[in-house]
């Protein structure tokens, strides 16, 4: 507990430090937008939203600190520093089959799935995003000090993931030495980013991260991915896909004042179950139990500025976000973001442009 609010405040110390005031030089991911979702960008967010994100999930405490750190750092340690007793206790085929090529589509095999769209192309894309934001942002060595951030964003995760299980665990094996290395070579291409950026648009549409000092809860986190790709024979509308730990796929219709209306219907993990004859309390193998979700979108040059979703869970069933710069005066704009769950129960949120973490309550 006293570690984690000290890192807390090491994070606000270092937001309080940037200079907002420094140019943009030649970005991809981020070019200092001061509406929507891209005016929260930032490495604090970036660490909480992915450090935490298994914590969408119903079946997960989504209390920080209750995390028992100790047993998932050291068991995450441990199957990361030799790795091979983990992978043949999983089976070797079994472990590059479900972790690595992605051949199954059966969803207690398909591990691969959130490996390519969360940790390869997500990962790979937040690391850039990050060098744009530290260049822009005047720091020297921007690809270190990005590369430093993703490093504490998918330690965080794979930690807290792991939580006090204590065991043979593949999942963190296959992040850690495939996927989230691959991610940041990858993304070093110009040629890679530029794709995504210009040809995807792939842009960051997390939520409005939020601490709820009444429980001590994490409330509304998410690092959460858009892509739009412009259908042939039109100006205005695109192929639309956004995703986290869900997908949500449909289209996207661009205004000609640079506002763009979008909606997309798919599934979203509602929790995570073990497979049966892997799972046990000496191996670690996790799927997700998926239910329907859909949602409508409204941004500005990539920029979200609302959303509204439902999901078929108990939790969150219905969030909308109304990010910073569409509801009031130009120097003050503030999110805000509202919780309805299955009973009718609410949390409501407010965002402010210069921190890293919103402030939300119970209604």
């Amino acid at each position: 507990m006293k570690q984690f609010l000290f890192f807390l405040c090491i994070l606000f110390a270092f937001h309080a430090t940037v200079d907002v005031r420094a140019q943009q030089n030649g970005s991809y991911f981020y070019g200092g937008k001061n509406y929507g979702s891209e005016s929260l960008i930032h490495p604090i967010s970036l660490i909480l939203h992915g450090g935490y994100g298994i914590m969408q999930v119903e079946n997960r405490p989504n209390t920080p600190l209750d995390v028992d750190y100790k047993t998932g750092s050291h068991n995450v340690w441990e199957n990361v520093k030799n790795p091979l007793p983990a992978i043949r206790a999983y089976g070797w085929k079994d472990f590059v089959l479900s972790e690595i090529v992605p051949v199954s589509v059966n969803k207690t095999q398909a591990h691969y799935w959130p490996n390519y769209t969360q940790h390869l192309i997500g990962g790979g894309m937040s690391y850039r995003m990050m060098v744009d934001w530290y260049r822009y942002h005047g720091f020297p060595r921007a690809k270190i000090f990005s590369i430093a951030t993703i490093a504490v964003y998918h330690a965080l995760n794979e930690v807290v993931e792991n939580g006090s299980f204590h065991g043979y665990n593949v999942d963190p094996i296959a992040d850690l030495y495939v996927f989230d290395p691959l991610s940041i070579v990858l993304f070093n291409f110009d040629s890679v980013a530029k794709f995504f950026a210009n040809t995807m648009h792939m842009t960051d549409w997390s939520y409005q991260l939020a601490f709820n000092p009444c429980d001590k809860t994490i409330q509304n986190n998410g690092q959460n991915f858009a892509m739009k790709l412009r259908l042939p024979n039109t100006s205005r509308w695109s192929l639309f896909y956004y995703y986290g730990t869900h997908g949500e796929l449909g289209f996207s219709y661009a205004r000609a004042n640079s506002d763009a209306i979008s909606f997309g219907a798919g599934l979203t993990a509602k929790e995570l179950i073990g497979i049966k004859g892997k799972d046990n309390d000496h191996l670690r193998s996790l799927t997700a139990n998926l239910v329907m979700t859909a949602g409508i979108f409204y941004d500005r040059n990539g920029s979200l500025l609302a959303s509204l979703i439902y999901a078929g869970k108990k939790d969150n069933m219905i969030r909308l976000n109304v990010y910073p710069g569409l509801v009031g005066a130009r120097k003050f704009s503030p999110g805000f973001f509202l919780l309805i769950d299955r009973q009718k129960e609410a949390i409501a949120g407010i965002q402010l442009r210069f921190l890293p973490l919103a402030m939300a309550r119970n209604l």
